[in-house]
């Protein structure tokens, strides 16, 4: 009895927990990483004050964010001002459990089978796309919960988006699930692995239809079309502050951290290398090689911040509606075709 409330209770907890803390501290500095692109971008000093060359800066920040004093407007719907950042950060840190972070199969710890992941459900990919999709409730009870007008067009903003850019998304992901014939995330993996080919390959358009979206779920610049500084002063989170506001800035930094590592796992072979068909490669081998192409994305996304202005709200629609949505049901179709004859033209 002892031995299964350790395998199937302690040791889950204790991968929580790690990942939890690992992924919480990664997200921190992704601020600082940012910060760094973009002085080195406009050609200046990034925060190099705090530590050696501003190592800790994204320490600094969190204590000042934790001790900051946490104003609650008077006429807000407290209990609902207060749950909304919870619930954007909930579905950014659920999705993780579900990403395998290697294939090197079961390792034991003190006579206990662990693996390296948290849990490998048969429809890994389903989840993850009903959970990314629960993040705008979030925003959208701490819109209308501020009582205030700039939130609330925030929020309303967010719902359009998130509604426009679900759809193709998903058709994005229809492709992968039928060349790897599964939906598994250990699965679609393997599946690259033994066909010798990356999925970017016969779905590079189900790539940038996925990243697209992705980059739009997530509200980062060209699509941060919820918050709009320059026009709605932050949109939906202008009436947060303290640790409230570090919640849906930890939710961004996270919820950009899962999409690049989905692009790397669903497009590009996840832990797998380019022309090395090892079954069972070593877990820190396959998490160098997973966080490698993860971080080559998330540069991308920091990149695109700070290269392309802010899409209008008509724009950020049509570009959801008059293009990706086509695209997806091309996607899917090309898709079936190539799992009809195209692997027949493939070295495999």
């Amino acid at each position: 009895m002892a031995d299964r409330v350790v395998q199937f209770f302690v040791i889950p907890l204790v991968q929580v927990l790690v990942v939890l803390g690992v992924v919480s501290l990664g997200v921190a500095y992704l601020t600082l990483l940012e910060r760094k692109i973009l002085g080195f971008m406009q050609l200046r000093l990034a925060p190099r004050r705090v530590g050696f060359h501003g190592i800790l800066q994204p320490i600094a920040d969190g204590i000042k964010l934790l001790i900051k004093e946490d104003i609650i407007p008077d006429r807000a719907d407290r209990f609902l001002f207060t749950l909304a950042p919870i619930l954007t950060v909930i579905p950014a840190f659920t999705a993780l459990a579900v990403i395998p972070i290697s294939g090197g199969g079961t390792f034991q710890v003190f006579g206990y089978t662990v693996t390296p992941w948290i849990a490998n459900v048969n429809v890994g990919i389903v989840f993850l796309l009903a959970i990314s999709s629960l993040g705008v409730y979030g925003i959208l009870l701490g819109g209308w919960a501020s009582n205030s007008k700039y939130p609330m067009l925030g929020c309303l903003r967010g719902a359009a988006q998130m509604v426009s850019y679900e759809v193709p998304f998903g058709f994005s992901v229809i492709g992968v699930l039928m060349l790897s014939g599964t939906a598994s995330m250990v699965g679609i993996v393997e599946a690259q692995r033994q066909a010798h080919v990356w999925y970017f390959l016969p779905q590079f358009l189900g790539l940038f239809i996925f990243f697209v979206s992705g980059v739009a779920e997530t509200n980062r610049l060209p699509f941060d079309l919820p918050e709009a500084e320059s026009e709605l002063v932050s949109g939906f989170h202008t009436e947060y502050s303290g640790m409230r506001f570090s919640f849906f800035f930890l939710e961004e930094y996270a919820s950009m951290f899962v999409s690049s590592l989905l692009v790397a796992t669903l497009f590009f072979g996840g832990w797998t290398l380019p022309f090395v068909n090892v079954s069972a490669m070593p877990i820190p081998v396959g998490l160098i090689v997973l966080l490698a192409k993860t971080f080559f994305f998330i540069f991308v996304q920091m990149w695109l911040r700070w290269t392309l202005p802010r899409l209008r709200i008509d724009q950020v629609m049509a570009l959801g509606y008059k293009y990706l949505l086509p695209w997806g049901f091309v996607c899917v179709i090309g898709a079936a075709v190539f799992e009809t004859y195209g692997w027949r033209w493939l070295p495999v």
